[in-house]
């Protein structure tokens, strides 16, 4: 039976990830200077207004004007921006449920997580959110590798893959919007997006005489980034895990250090669900954990195979309490999540990379 299923992808210069990227780089400065640093500091822009704001436990000296301000430069706009911020201590209520035990720490927050993996791409993530996130990183290469592009640093794409009995056959429609100067043809535009970022990043073998491709459907995007759209910290989940194709919870990654499940247990729990499938466990598999608020264990873990499992669902999770430890404490260590790593997760997704603890394979106990 034929499907069709799209996800989306946005550039670093997009309004919401312009405020990931700030969130993750005061992140990143509090755990360079200080790794027991609890943060939960947003973003939000509107036009050349930066706001930062949320909770803070660090002994960390954090700059937060300067942070945004060069981050902002760094991926691409020139225009100068007044930073406003509002950062107080977190609840001490809170804070003594989570610290209570460092060896033992409690989960930062309540809620559910879920991590997923599918043997349809080299790195274990769904075929329509793997290459939307590349066309989306080479749009933005393409404009950096040029001193005066005609591309500008908002952008998103968007890919629709065919499933046949669930296996992805070809790309259906590759959509890509990128904002530009005001000089720019949209004939000039179309030319050296298909050339020099769609051409290089898709398999021709997707692309048959039926792909639609559609580059800046909308017409002109002269006016994007902060200007055309305000943004927030936390707003692209999906893009953020895995397009749609695998649940996610109900909390975002950026701004959060690695005590608050939200990030740590999802990254575990992709972690887990890629190690099952590359261990050939089945083809698809989704993991469910959820915490409470200062208890280190999970409440609950649930596997779904969709029906791809090889062996039964019972037998997987005696594989995964065999070979994997869902404390908070014992996440940390493992994935060795107290470092200033995070900034450059901020955009083009968390999962399905190389240069990270969570997407490594292990050798499974069974």
């Amino acid at each position: 039976m034929k499907k069709f299923f799209t996800s989306e992808s946005v550039t670093s210069g997009h309004p919401d990830k312009i405020c990931d990227a700030i969130s993750d780089a005061i992140l990143d400065e509090a755990l360079r200077q200080d790794p027991a640093s609890k943060m939960a500091v947003e973003t939000t822009i509107k036009d050349n207004l930066i706001f930062i704001y949320g909770e803070a436990n660090t002994n960390a000296d954090l700059p937060f004007e300067k942070i945004a301000k060069d981050k902002i430069r760094e991926i691409g706009y020139t225009e100068e921006f007044e930073v406003l911020t509002k950062v107080s201590k977190q609840s001490a209520e809170i804070y003594e449920a989570v610290m209570h035990d460092e060896a033992d720490m409690g989960a930062g927050d309540q809620g559910i997580m879920f991590g997923y993996a599918c043997n349809e791409t080299e790195n274990y993530m769904p075929m329509p959110i793997a290459l939307a996130h590349r066309l989306a990183e080479r749009l933005e290469q393409v404009r950096k590798q040029e001193a005066h592009s005609i591309l500008k640093p908002d952008g998103k794409t968007q890919v629709t893959v065919e499933y046949d009995d669930n296996k992805p056959v070809r790309l259906d429609t590759i959509v890509v919007s990128t904002q530009h100067i005001a000089e720019a043809t949209q004939e000039e535009i179309r030319a050296k997006i298909i050339n020099e970022v769609i051409n290089p990043v898709i398999d021709a073998n997707l692309i048959d005489k039926d792909t639609k491709i559609l580059i800046n459907p909308s017409g002109s995007f002269v006016v994007g980034g902060p200007f055309g759209d305000s943004g927030t910290t936390g707003r692209k989940i999906v893009v953020d895990t895995y397009g749609g194709m695998g649940r996610i919870g109900g909390g975002c990654f950026s701004s959060k250090d690695p005590s608050k499940v939200d990030r740590s247990a999802a990254y575990y729990s992709r972690f887990v669900a890629k190690n099952l499938v590359a261990a050939g466990l089945a083809d698809r598999l989704e993991i469910e954990v959820s915490y409470a608020i200062g208890k280190s264990e999970p409440i609950s873990i649930y596997v779904e195979t969709f029906g791809t499992g090889k062996v039964s669902d019972e037998e997987i999770l005696e594989i995964i309490h065999k070979n994997f430890d869902f404390r908070v404490s014992s996440i940390l260590r493992q994935l060795d999540l107290k470092k200033p790593i995070y900034s450059r997760y901020s955009a083009y997704g968390h999962f399905g990379r190389s240069d990270c603890a969570w997407e490594k394979l292990i050798e499974l106990k069974r």
